[in-house]
């Protein structure tokens, strides 16, 4: 009769492990969109229980029927939040614990940063003046290192100055995306994931398309401006974000790298 409270080591262990999985991915998921659909499939998942508890056969057979094919539609709901994942386990960097560690940022569910929003934004107000091209990327969670690589390495304290004279329209430096992490230029000439998503109008150009793409596959936030027209987009989570001015989008990216 007491064989329900005879735990082994390993159970109890396995117990906890399950807790912590579930705490993180709330703490991954709070404050998006996609918590809204994990209650959602809990509370279907309660009514099944409930109508297999009270024996209505037929609506515990279709809501069982949804619950069957429940793994495919979180693969197909969650395709970017899974992309980012493996991509992040795929870029580890785990012969050093460093590297490891560094990746598990995405676990925390704030951002401690200092990052100068007001000289970025600032910048490109200015570069809009003239209608000089530009695409900024800011590193959140997920690392960029697999990005790095493929433009020019640079170690630069944020400042208006340096990032105006990277996107100057003569400067060797100006194509390509500029990658910031914790208040610094990494990197400039960053070659860029372009989406291919057909959604996408067709008055943007290539570099809001790899601002997109870079979205879609990491937590990175984009702030660009168009050659074109001169106007300042501000992308994260692959959508673009709407600001009444520039005060306003200033208040977004802050609150976008304090709060994940």
């Amino acid at each position: 009769m007491l064989d329900f409270i005879d735990f082994s080591f390993l159970d109890i262990l396995d117990i906890i492990l399950v807790a912590v999985l579930l705490y993180y991915i709330y703490k991954l998921l709070k404050g998006t969109v996609a918590i809204n659909i994990v209650v959602g499939i809990t509370v279907i998942f309660l009514i099944w229980k409930i109508t297999q508890a009270l024996r209505m056969e037929m609506l515990s057979g279709i809501l069982g029927y949804l619950l069957s094919g429940g793994v495919i539609a979180l693969i197909i709901v969650f395709q970017q939040e899974i992309r980012k994942f493996l991509l992040m386990i795929g870029t580890t960097n785990f012969s050093t614990r460093r590297g490891f560690l560094n990746q598990l940022k995405f676990l925390q569910s704030e951002i401690n940063t200092d990052t100068d929003v007001e000289s970025i934004v600032n910048s490109c107000v200015h570069l809009s003046t003239t209608k000089t091209g530009a695409l900024i990327v800011i590193e959140r969670t997920n690392k960029l290192d697999f990005l790095v690589n493929s433009g020019d390495n640079m170690n630069a304290l944020v400042n208006e100055a340096i990032i105006e004279s990277i996107f100057y329209k003569n400067s060797p430096l100006h194509d390509g995306a500029t990658i910031i992490r914790d208040n610094y230029i990494i990197a400039t000439r960053v070659i860029l994931p372009v989406s291919d998503n057909s959604k996408i109008p067709a008055r943007f150009g290539l570099r809001h398309r790899a601002a997109i793409g870079i979205a879609e596959k990491t937590d990175a936030v984009c702030i660009l401006v168009s050659e074109e027209t001169g106007e300042i987009s501000y992308i994260k989570d692959a959508e673009f974000v709407l600001y009444k001015d520039i005060t306003e989008l200033i208040e977004k990216v802050k609150k976008d790298l304090t709060k994940y």
